[in-house]
């Protein structure tokens, strides 16, 4: 018996079928997938500078405590429902009709419910009042850019 060593073949790996195959899913992919330009809220916000206004005069001023009542110029508010602040705000309003008051400010509690100062927002927007504010305290802390290594 002759034992000659069988030759063995080598064995290749054809990567042509595995390049189709990706090729093809990019095509798929890139006509299947949809460029919705997503239109965004287009906002000018205005500028503000340390100068006073003169309209300052013509301003609704909110007061919101911690448990959520309400303070319109320094009368509290029978009790927290919306359609009391309605009536109440819209009252004041009536009450200072002369001097046509345009803007809010809101000067609520840093532990107040989010709930009742979106409320009163929502409220002063049906009451046509265009500007709202809201009133807040420079913090004591350092700025980032001032913190020292």
């Amino acid at each position: 018996m002759n034992f000659r060593p069988r030759r063995q073949e080598e064995l290749e790996v054809n990567l042509t079928p595995l390049i189709d195959v990706v090729f093809l899913l990019l095509i798929f992919f890139m006509v299947t997938t949809t460029f919705d330009k997503n239109k965004g809220l287009k906002i000018d916000l205005p500028t503000a500078d340390n100068s006073a206004s003169n309209q300052e005069i013509n301003k609704l001023e909110l007061i919101i405590d911690s448990q959520g009542r309400y303070y319109i110029e320094g009368q509290e508010v029978l009790n927290t429902k919306a359609d009391t602040l309605f009536q109440a705000m819209k009252h004041v309003l009536n009450r200072h009709d002369n001097q046509a008051i345009s803007s809010l400010v809101i000067s609520a509690d840093a532990q107040t419910d989010y709930q009742a100062v979106v409320t009163a927002m929502d409220i002063a927007g049906r009451l046509g009042l265009k500007n709202i504010s809201m009133a807040t305290i420079e913090s004591k802390r350092p700025k980032p850019s001032q913190t020292q290594p």
